[in-house]
């Protein structure tokens, strides 16, 4: 059984992934990280809104996320583009490649965080992109569940 992460530990969310996308699985993978990108990581800046994973060479990567530079690092900086390679069981992973090559799917980040034992680790998504009818569904629902919420409240 997972656990509830708490929202205090959350360094980066990918807001829009549940809306531009149908989720499928779930899963939590590790990241490899540099020191600065950790402590650039609890300032709470990076961004997860245009990244992806892919599988190359038995390896899993995040493509595309942004962790701002530390500022207080000077010349020992990273680069906030560069490849992060995620962790995940060799199960797991050709599950994964599997999914993605058979059944046209996408491995979209959801968020990172911070664990109970401080160590970084990213929810990521096993999802199917939605195309505009589907977006539109999805825009009715949540009005739908506003004004339910607004006619509860009222009485």
């Amino acid at each position: 059984m997972a656990k509830k992460k708490s929202d205090s530990n959350v360094a980066a969310e990918n807001r829009k992934a549940r809306f531009n996308y149908e989720i499928v699985e779930t899963l939590e993978a590790g990241l490899v990280l540099t020191g600065t990108e950790v402590k650039s990581l609890r300032g709470g800046k990076a961004s997860i809104a245009e990244a992806y994973a892919t599988e190359e060479q038995g390896e899993l990567w995040l493509i595309n996320s942004n962790l701002p530079e530390y500022l207080q690092a000077n010349r020992f900086n990273h680069n906030p583009k560069r490849r992060r390679k995620l962790l995940v069981h060799r199960t797991q992973l050709n599950k994964l490649a599997g999914a993605v090559q058979r059944d046209g799917m996408t491995l979209v980040p959801l968020k990172i965080y911070f664990d109970d034992r401080g160590m970084a680790k990213m929810e990521l998504a096993v999802a199917r992109g939605k195309n505009a009818p589907d977006k539109r569904q999805t825009i009715k629902e949540r009005d739908w569940n506003r004004q339910k919420q607004r006619i509860l409240k009222e009485g």
